[in-house]
């Protein structure tokens, strides 16, 4: 399993990211399996520069705010109107319950046929697996201030028997369905949008760099790599942070950039 970031930034593009998107690889039966997690405000061009959008094999939406959503409409554009007739498989969306009437008014179009025409939305049940290939994605609510929220613990099976793991954060506060989500993962791709004094007032909305460190300990993980900082996040402060209470490999994601899992 492959993990390549798109989009890194958080709560809006900043000059060197877009907003959230991951692009998650593995191979299986000959193939490539491509798989999306997220796809915020700025990424769909990002997106093009690692692959063709006719090899989407699928997308999860980890919630409903714009910076990691709004270029799903993008990509409706580049499926719908492609002159040449778009390529790849009906690609499903899997999200919250509220994601295609949300996406078709964001694009000032009715929800009545909406985007169901070109993608095959599919709402997230918690604790029920989706398959994709190679790769098992499970779902896990978790805190942040929307009706539906998710973190998501993908798991590659190897041809061996063997198991590799990546558990992507979403947005959350510090709860106890993320750290099952994340529970012996290899990597940990973790929000830390606050920082420590100086967000210290706001309640279940984002993590620090502790409370990603904390996440991180407790659930035994192998590798934390920070996520969503917004611009003017000091990315070193919250690495320290998080190395106060974690004794593992820490790294901040970079846009552009790929990690073997």
């Amino acid at each position: 399993m492959r993990l390549t970031v798109i989009g890194c930034q958080g709560s809006f593009p900043g000059p060197g990211s877009p907003a959230s998107c991951y692009l998650v690889r593995a191979e299986r039966d000959g193939r490539t399996w491509s798989v999306l997690f997220d796809l915020g405000s700025g990424a769909l061009g990002a997106l093009q520069r690692h692959l063709d959008l006719s090899s989407i094999d699928a997308i999860f939406l980890s919630h409903l705010h714009p910076d990691h959503c709004m270029d799903v409409c993008g990509l409706h554009v580049a499926v719908h109107w492609d002159p040449e007739g778009f390529r790849g498989e009906r690609i499903a969306i899997h999200g919250p319950a509220e994601t295609p009437d949300r996406l078709a008014t964001a694009y000032g179009m009715p929800v009545d046929p909406g985007m169901h025409e070109d993608f095959d939305f599919r709402a997230i049940a918690a604790g029920e697996p989706v398959t994709v290939g190679p790769l098992t994605v499970e779902a896990f609510p978790v805190r942040h201030p929307v009706d539906e929220a998710y973190a998501f613990r993908i798991t590659e099976t190897l041809e061996d028997g063997a198991l590799r793991v990546l558990t992507y954060s979403g947005d959350t506060d510090a709860c106890e369905a993320l750290e099952d989500a994340a529970r012996g993962a290899d990597v940990f791709l973790c929000e830390a949008a606050y920082h420590e004094g100086r967000d210290d007032a706001i309640e279940g909305v984002h993590l620090t760099g502790r409370r990603a460190g904390e996440a991180a300990a407790r659930a035994g993980v192998g590798r934390l790599l920070l996520t969503h900082l917004p611009v003017w996040n000091d990315a070193t402060r919250s690495v320290s942070e998080a190395r106060g209470v974690f004794d593992g490999e820490i790294a901040v994601a970079t846009a552009g950039v790929s990690y073997d899992v």
